[in-house]
């Protein structure tokens, strides 16, 4: 039997509640077809794959993220699929994977993909991108960069996942946001209220006075 983390189990329960008879019974199917594919020939692999795809259309836009996640999950992507299917992959399916990947992925074998949506200008993509998989794997060079992403492209830094454990102390993100701070004032233009607040997160926490 195959464990399926809480964090699936919680996601499937709420969109399971969320969805029609209709759109539920297609997602079951799907993922038995997901699960199965492993097991299955070429076809079987094509199959949900293309269950993947359509999953905006069966499941309604607000529920396409969390049904592909469900799909990833049960189908045991590797890293080599995921990428497939994010290279293939239109924008909403894009993001999905990046979604998936805290959950299918322990290394930081995926980081391309997280780095490839970080050179996009889609908001979406850029969001998805900076979440749990790429607060445990980024390199402080990458993730810093990431975080200036998000203040460039307007992406709220509330996106940013462990945003206050990484840049708590960083006095390099703080020189980095200063320059930009003073680029953006020199060209007469306004500084993000984001830049402000992850500027008061690099702060290191003061010093406890020492006991006499």
């Amino acid at each position: 039997m195959t464990h399926t983390p809480p964090g699936i189990a919680a996601l499937r329960a709420r969109t399971d509640a969320s969805l029609g008879e209709t759109a539920r019974t297609w997602l079951d199917k799907a993922a038995a077809e997901a699960a199965a594919s492993d097991r299955g020939d070429q076809q079987t692999h094509v199959t949900w794959e293309l269950r993947f795809a359509e999953a905006g259309r069966r499941c309604g836009a607000e529920h396409a993220d969390s049904a592909r996640i469900v799909l990833l999950h049960a189908a045991r992507a590797d890293t080599a699929t995921l990428t497939r299917l994010y290279e293939q992959g239109a924008a909403a399916e894009r993001r999905a994977v990046l979604e998936a990947l805290p959950h299918l992925v322990a290394g930081p074998e995926a980081l391309p993909l997280v780095e490839d949506a970080l050179r996009t200008n889609d908001t979406r993509l850029v969001a998805a991108a900076v979440g749990p998989y790429a607060a445990e794997h980024l390199t402080a060079h990458h993730w810093r960069h990431a975080v200036l992403k998000c203040l460039f492209t307007g992406v709220p830094v509330s996106a940013v996942a462990e945003l206050a454990e990484r840049a708590r102390g960083d006095a390099e993100l703080a020189r980095m946001l200063g320059d930009y701070a003073n680029e953006r004032t020199a060209a007469g233009r306004p500084v993000p209220d984001d830049l402000h607040r992850v500027l008061a997160l690099t702060t290191p926490p003061p010093h406890k006075a020492e006991e006499s």
